[in-house]
């Protein structure tokens, strides 16, 4: 029978990585010396930095992104006040109840998407000038002052975001 002959341990010693561990916690404590690199030190700092770094770049870019939503929001807004102010313009009678329904139905269209009637303006024009010949082309066109979101001062101080407009055309119709 061949004879076996003991495997030596492969790696330090048990105790040899315990003296190399502990060798390395008093380094980290020994402040740097002129002329000699220090052992790095840096146990959970990884975690720290990456929170910290993930705060500092994800609060602006979600903030950024909240306020691209508003405007977008807005921008449909005005683009569904013009559409339905131009229809209702078209479908009065005479040109003073004509421009009193057309501002309501901006309001109200604009009010369903969450935006304060103080910060729209409508305005209407013809062509020809006179807006309840058939055939006339009318025009509305709506304005939106989008605010910055989460500004708790914005009365005080007015921080806008955007303003967006809209136009709708509708024609007047031969019969009514």
């Amino acid at each position: 029978m061949p004879r076996s002959s003991p495997k030596a341990p492969s790696g330090p010693a048990p105790w040899q990585a315990r003296i190399e561990g502990r060798i390395s916690q008093a380094l980290c404590r020994v402040p740097a010396k002129a002329g000699r690199i220090p052992e790095p030190c840096e146990r959970g700092s990884a975690v720290v930095e990456f929170t910290f770094l993930a705060l500092l770049l994800m609060v602006p870019l979600v903030y950024f992104v909240i306020s691209m939503g508003q405007i977008q929001g807005g921008s449909f807004a005005v683009v569904g006040a013009a559409d339905q102010a131009a229809k209702v313009y078209v479908a009065q009678p005479d040109p003073q109840s004509a421009q009193t329904a057309a501002e309501q139905a901006a309001l109200i269209a604009l009010a369903d998407y969450g935006h304060a009637a103080e910060d729209a303006r409508v305005s209407t024009s013809c062509d020809p000038t006179d807006c309840q010949a058939a055939g006339t082309a009318v025009t509305v066109t709506v304005n939106l002052i989008v605010p910055l979101p989460f500004v708790p001062f914005s009365e005080a101080l007015r921080l806008n975001a955007s303003e967006v407009e809209a136009s709708s055309t509708q024609l007047v119709g031969r019969f009514r």
